[in-house]
């Protein structure tokens, strides 16, 4: 009952408080997963590719401005200078004039003067005007950083010339080798060169491996497909002057694609996402740039991956539709799986005026959206089953406290219960709880109180019930006796004669009534205890044989037919007692026979146990008088005491034997049976 009450107390904690909390904690989990932590990342998403597009459309439009500001006069002057150049080499060659002009100005001489085995100042004014021009395009690379090389071709296919040095910080002149290569270059077969010529306008070239690579071998031997390194690049037409329209050459710049990769793999990507991850790991998430038709990888932190097709290589064509069905240009990738990790990425479009319409994405692994949310849930669990194992340790403090009273008071009912009324429980609280105590030791004083008297009650109406029993049984004799003696007198007086007859009938009368009188008080020695047993080993078949003898010729006067049989049987008990209690069923069952009738007596052994039977066939027992067969001065004998079958039930318990009496099965007459343990002789 108390593991209950401790068990309702912590069901009810649980139930009212924990139960909540937990569910509480849940709930907040999955809105902050869900509504906050992942809403939060993807805004932040589309964020870092907006401004990451924002930065390439700068850059890609700074490149476009600068060739618009770079077209000048001193190109023209370069221009004329190269044309007249060429010009006299063409006279020379068809024989009309010798080549007798200034030097020229090719790979050779422009590697001179990179060099500084010869300056300015040397050269011839066609010279001068080349070789000022390629000082300005030094100026420009080391101004912007951005720029590999600046070449600037005549319109009919030939470098008029070209940045002297590699964009390196200790500046070093472009190789002799390199220069042939540019000099001997058909840019006509160019596709920029083409174009810019076709439309007279700016062009732009794409992510692409550029044959002017500064680090390539151009002596031929290493395949250019073999290099890792790629450009863009931006080409714009030189304009005649006096607003004439005719194209007279293209100013060419080649970018190298480390810049654009560097914007891309920018740390401002880390560190945008810092607050959702721990603060000694380090986020996830990385940036890409797509061709325009968002199936082709230009940049990736895994640079195996340039040129890969999104859809069919990489085998996310859900990506590449939703770049190609968003008309905004702007938003988010439907949740992908790459590189066995769940990811979430936000994409955005250039717009840059070049037309590139290149496709940014920056991408997050889930494990870093949900960072926060997890670090919440294991502090929310730890929380939760803190809360937990305090609510329950409290409970169960609450309910030690509070069953305590309770198991006390258990105990000492049970004490009551055991009849013992001294049972008191000590008051600590003046709560319910010490007024329950209160209230029992109030009760069990009272109790103590009423038991005493009920005892007294009890034994004041059982010594006055005894002594009214005792005066009736002694004064029915001593009637008899009186008349007796007053006759005995009165004749004695009267000289009468037969007084000597009449003294010896009161003499025997006297005799009768003495000994009457003798059972009776030896009947209320033995129910109040009488002497103790003596057990010995007896032959109860014997001993049911003596009690039928003492009886044989009062069954003879009353015509009871007497019947004995059964197996010899030793018990261990008390001579007298039993005898007594076997004369006492054997004149009962004669008694109840007043017409005659049959009396049969029978011993057995079964189970460890001797039982004897007495069956008579006389009136039989009434239900009311099986009721009280056992209870003392009960009797539905017209004399006696009423003693007999409570003396014998007494004893046999005594003997460790027990006594019933029933009616036959066959409704004629009762059933007497007396039950002893079998002695064996070992046990003697």
């Amino acid at each position: 009952m108390l593991r209950r009450i401790s068990t309702k107390l912590v069901l009810a904690v649980l139930l009212a408080v924990v139960l909540p909390f937990v569910a509480f904690a849940f709930f907040l989990n999955e809105q902050i997963a869900e509504r906050i932590t992942r809403h939060v990342v993807r805004q932040a998403l589309i964020g870092v590719a907006n401004n990451l597009a924002g930065q390439l459309d700068y850059f890609v439009n700074e490149c476009r401005t600068d060739l618009e500001q770079w077209t000048g006069p001193s190109m023209e002057l370069a221009l004329d200078d190269y044309l007249a150049e060429r010009g006299r080499i063409a006279r020379a060659a068809r024989g009309e004039a010798p080549e007798d002009g200034p030097v020229r100005w090719d790979a050779a001489a422009l590697s001179r003067w990179a060099r500084g085995d010869v300056t300015t100042q040397t050269f011839s004014l066609e010279l001068q005007n080349r070789a000022q021009l390629t000082r300005e395009f030094d100026r420009y690379v080391d101004l912007k950083t951005v720029y590999d090389l600046v070449l600037l071709v005549a319109a009919d296919g030939r470098l008029v010339t070209c940045t002297s040095r590699y964009p390196t910080e200790d500046r070093a002149p472009l190789s002799e080798p390199f220069l042939r290569y540019l000099f001997a270059y058909d840019y006509t077969q160019v596709d920029w060169f083409r174009r810019v010529l076709d439309q007279g306008d700016l062009v732009a070239v794409d992510h692409h491996v550029s044959p002017f690579h500064l680090e390539f071998d151009h002596t031929g031997t290493v395949p250019l497909e073999a290099a890792w390194d790629y450009d863009f690049g931006c080409a714009a037409p030189v304009r005649a002057p006096n607003g004439q329209a005719d194209v007279r050459g293209v100013l060419y710049v080649l970018v190298n694609w480390k810049y654009v990769q560097d914007i891309v793999g920018t740390p401002e990507i880390t560190n945008a996402f810092r607050g959702v991850v721990k603060e000694d790991r380090e986020p996830s998430p990385y940036a890409w740039i797509w061709a325009a038709d968002a199936n082709r990888i230009l940049a990736h932190r895994d640079r195996d991956l340039y040129h890969l097709r999104v859809s069919e290589d990489l085998g996310l064509p859900q990506l590449t539709r939703a770049v190609l069905e968003n008309k905004a240009g702007s938003g988010l990738y439907p949740e992908y799986r790459f590189e066995g990790k769940d990811k979430n990425a936000a994409f955005r479009r250039c717009n840059s005026s070049f037309g590139f319409g290149w496709v940014v994405g920056v991408g997050i692994t889930n494990d870093d959206i949900y960072a926060t949310a997890s670090e919440l849930r294991t502090i929310l669990l730890g929380g939760g089953a803190g809360v937990l194992v305090l609510a329950i340790c409290l409970t169960l403090f609450i309910a030690r406290r509070t069953t305590g009273p309770i198991r006390e008071l258990q105990q000492q009912v049970r004490r009551v219960a055991g009849g013992d009324l001294d049972a008191r429980i000590e008051i600590r609280t003046r709560d319910e709880l010490g007024a329950l105590a209160e209230d029992f030791n109030r009760m069990t004083a009272e109790l103590k109180q009423q038991r005493a008297r009920i005892v007294k009650a009890e034994k004041d109406a059982a010594w006055r019930e005894m002594a009214r029993q005792i005066a009736h049984d002694i004064k029915n004799p001593l009637t008899p006796m009186t008349l007796s003696l007053d006759l005995l007198e009165r004749a004695r007086r009267e000289r009468s004669a037969g007084w000597e007859e009449i003294l010896e009938r009161t003499m025997g009368l006297m005799r009768r009534q003495i000994e009457h009188l003798r059972q009776i008080a030896g009947d209320f020695y033995e129910f109040t205890g009488g002497r103790k047993v003596r057990p010995e080993a007896i032959d109860v078949t014997a001993l049911l044989e003596e009690a039928l003898s003492l009886h044989e010729a009062w069954a003879l006067e009353r015509g009871v037919v007497v019947q004995h049989e059964g197996q010899d049987a030793a018990v261990w008990a008390d001579r007298g007692k039993l005898l007594r209690v076997l004369v006492n069923l054997v004149s009962n069952a004669i008694q109840a026979m007043p017409e005659g009738g049959s009396l049969r007596a029978s011993t057995a052994v079964e189970d460890g146990r001797v039982t004897v039977a007495i069956r008579d066939t006389g009136v039989g027992l009434t239900a009311e008088a099986r009721a009280h067969l056992f209870e003392p001065y009960f009797t539905t004998k017209s004399e006696g005491t009423g003693l007999g079958l409570a003396i014998s039930q007494r004893a046999l318990e005594e003997m460790g034997g027990a006594i019933d009496l029933a009616s036959a099965p066959d409704g004629v007459g009762t059933v007497a049976r007396v039950r002893l343990p079998l002695h064996r002789p070992e046990s003697a």
